[in-house]
C-alpha cells in the first residue's frame, strides 16, 4: 500500500495478530498496524482526533467486549468512518454470518485460522487497488 495511513487490526487472538503482521511484512507493506483487541478498543483509537483514520481495517468477528457487526454496526453510521474498507477475518463459515458482513458493506471476508497464502493473496489483491487508485484519470 502507499498510503502512509495506518493498518487497522482488530483481533483479540495473537497468533493470528502475527500472521498478518508477517505479511505484510513480507509483501512490504510499511503501513504502521494499529492493533485493537476489541471492538471497543478500536472505536475509542477512532474516535480520538489525534490518531490518523486507517486506510483500511482488518476486523475479527468474534471478540470479548464488542464483537465485530457490533462494532460495524457503529463504524458503518459514522460518516468519518463508512468509507474505510474493513476485511472480515473469522472462523465462522456459515452462510448467515457472511451474509450479515456483507450487508454491512465489508470489502473482503477470509477464514480463520489465517492461512497465511490467502492472507497473502487478499493483500495482494488490496495493494492492486490502491496502486491503481493513484493512477492518473
Amino acid at each position: 500500500m502507499r498510503s502512509t495511513k495506518p493498518i487497522m487490526l482488530i483481533e483479540d487472538d495473537q497468533v493470528d495478530v502475527m500472521t498478518v503482521r508477517r505479511a505484510l511484512k513480507d509483501l512490504e507493506i510499511n503501513n504502521e498496524v494499529v492493533h485493537a483487541g476489541n471492538g471497543e478498543e478500536a472505536l475509542n483509537y477512532l474516535k480520538n482526533s489525534v490518531n490518523t483514520l486507517p486506510c483500511v481495517i482488518f476486523l475479527d468477528m468474534n471478540m470479548p467486549k464488542m464483537n465485530g457487526p457490533e462494532f460495524l454496526e457503529i463504524a458503518k453510521y459514522n460518516p468519518a468512518l463508512q468509507s474505510i474498507p474493513v476485511i472480515i477475518l473469522t472462523s465462522s463459515e456459515e452462510e448467515q454470518d457472511k451474509n450479515i458482513a456483507f450487508s454491512m458493506s465489508v470489502a473482503g471476508y477470509i477464514l480463520k485460522p489465517v492461512c497465511y497464502e490467502k492472507l497473502l493473496e487478499a493483500m495482494n489483491t488490496i495493494n492492486a487497488y490502491w496502486t491503481l487508485s493513484e493512477l492518473p484519470a
